[in-house]
């Protein structure tokens, strides 16, 4: 396996974008297309005619060959279908290319874990671009919870109204991958990836199905301290919405809203990714953080199948 080498401050780092779908054309090609620190060289996709109009409106290449577009490249983004990126991203890290990922990682555990042992092998960086964790405010305030003391419980509530019966929200969300596996996979790694560092690691996972493909989890967490979660793609409009809260011997402490662009936290997603190329601080929310999302998702969607508790391996 090629073994990467540290990225410098001499030049743009080299990005190789794969995916050609809404997500990669409205938030990753422009933010990399715009970030002072990125050459944006190429761009792959499994759709030949899509890949050659987002490169041509960028101003890039497009590659018909992935692994020619990783050896192209210093750093690869994926903005594709977690059980389609986990693969390719385990050929991209035994590349030699470092990896900015998207959420969840993968589906399956053994896939997630691919994706880690083979940046492990080849010394590369990777960061999962789980929104909140890079976005400045809300970054900023999980990190000052996680380093407070005291909490007794916390709930992460992600209402989303992408397929609401009646609505045509989803002509603008669906994608095949999402539309099959729900809340649970799309928002879960966000309402997780905010609770995880701030209330520790998880033991037990209990799902429980609700109307359409709302799920409602109870967490316990290693330290004795407990969580809940609803998960919903189906909320009707009027009450959609995002709600964070932590509840201790501090008292109340509740998530900031507005949190920006989804582009302004992917830029800083790329910062921190290249800050941990250069030989710097390796981001928490990397791709050894996505396996244990991925691992935790699993557990629940066996609790959801089984009606009990069950134990989140790994770790």
């Amino acid at each position: 396996m090629t073994s990467s080498t540290p990225l410098t401050d001499s030049r743009p780092a080299r990005f190789g974008l794969v995916g050609t779908g809404s997500w990669a054309g409205r938030t990753y090609a422009p933010t990399l297309d715009a970030h002072k620190a990125v050459d944006l060289v190429g761009i792959w996709g499994r759709r030949p005619q899509a890949a050659a109009e987002l490169a041509a409106g960028h101003g890039t290449t497009a590659y018909d060959d992935v692994d020619a577009l990783f050896a192209a490249s210093d750093v690869v983004a994926f903005a594709v279908p977690p059980d389609v990126q986990a693969p390719l991203a385990a050929r991209a890290a035994a590349a030699g290319c470092h990896l900015l990922l998207d959420k969840p990682l993968a589906t399956r555990p053994d896939a997630a874990r691919a994706v880690v042992e083979a940046a492990d092998a080849a010394g590369v960086a990777s960061t999962v671009f789980c929104t909140l964790r890079h976005a400045p405010v809300t970054a900023a305030w999980i990190a000052e919870q996680a380093g407070t003391d005291g909490w007794f419980t916390g709930r992460a509530d992600w209402n989303a109204a992408l397929y609401t019966p009646g609505d045509d929200a989803h002509v603008r969300a669906t994608t095949p991958w999402r539309a099959e596996k729900g809340a649970l996979w799309d928002v879960g790694p966000h309402a997780l990836s905010v609770l995880l560092p701030i209330l520790g690691d998880l033991r037990t996972v209990a799902a429980h199905g609700g109307p359409g493909d709302t799920v409602h989890l109870v967490l316990q967490h290693a330290g004795g301290v407990s969580s809940t979660s609803t998960l919903s793609l189906t909320t009707p409009r009027a009450a959609a919405g995002t709600t964070v809260e932590l509840r201790g011997t501090q008292g109340v402490s509740a998530m900031p809203t507005g949190t920006g662009t989804a582009q302004e936290a992917l830029s800083a997603a790329v910062d921190a990714l290249l800050e941990a190329a250069r030989g710097g601080t390796a981001h928490p929310c990397d791709a050894r953080f996505g396996l244990r999302l991925t691992e935790a998702l699993a557990a629940a969607e066996r609790s959801l199948a089984s009606g009990r508790a069950e134990p989140v391996p790994g770790q």
